[in-house]
């Protein structure tokens, strides 16, 4: 755990996805918190995170997305956090050849909270909304670009995400028709380990 200024850092049991969790400022207007310092981010990661594209999602309660990756190239970590409503929050490791392929970590995010998991690139993720609503903002570290998108089946049994569904999850036809993770993998169509650990080297590299 590191804190910075107004936020707690947590590295997850996945490597290289950290939790940062804001300390508000009450007043009579209302609260206040920093949501990221680009800076402070980039120490912790070990190379800079610069924001290039920024995304919102709009989901009904019981919305399950994911889970979404990017492949690499060009790759796309992304810090993700829940502005409005609340939300299960799940990063995946899709990097075959990790000590943890096919770990996964669970978030509750709200917007009370408002607390943000920072996912590199190579990592999946996926949530599913808890209340109606629900907004879901992503910084990414790249700008999309089309067919790089990776699928893996959220209710993939491999996995195990304790999604705890009370009915059937509203999905796309994409996301319910994705591969399983082992699928997935056999196919070609997820990073390796040594192809992200070579990516994050290139971006540190970089400065």
């Amino acid at each position: 755990m590191t804190l910075i200024k107004q936020m707690e850092v947590t590295e997850l049991k996945i490597p290289n996805a950290f939790r940062l969790t804001p300390d508000p400022i009450p007043d009579r207007r209302g609260r206040f918190h920093e949501s990221l310092r680009a800076g402070a981010l980039s120490e912790i990661i070990g190379y800079p995170f610069r924001v290039a594209q920024v995304n919102y999602s709009v989901s009904r309660r019981g919305t399950l997305r994911g889970i979404h990756a990017t492949s690499l190239p060009p790759g796309q970590a992304k810090l993700v956090t829940c502005v409005r409503g609340a939300a299960l929050d799940v990063c995946v490791d899709l990097r075959v050849g990790s000590p943890t392929f096919g770990a996964y970590e669970v978030t509750l995010q709200d917007e009370e909270s408002g607390v943000s998991v920072y996912m590199a690139d190579g990592l999946g993720h996926a949530f599913l909304a808890l209340t109606d609503d629900v907004c879901m903002s992503y910084l990414c570290s790249e700008e999309y670009v089309h067919g790089t998108m990776i699928d893996v089946n959220a209710l993939d049994p491999q996995l195990g995400i304790p999604w705890d569904l009370g009915c059937e999850p509203v999905m796309s036809d994409k996301d319910r028709a994705a591969p399983d993770v082992e699928e997935a993998a056999a196919a070609g169509l997820l990073p390796t380990y040594e192809e992200c650990l070579a990516h994050y080297e290139e971006l540190r590299m970089k400065g």
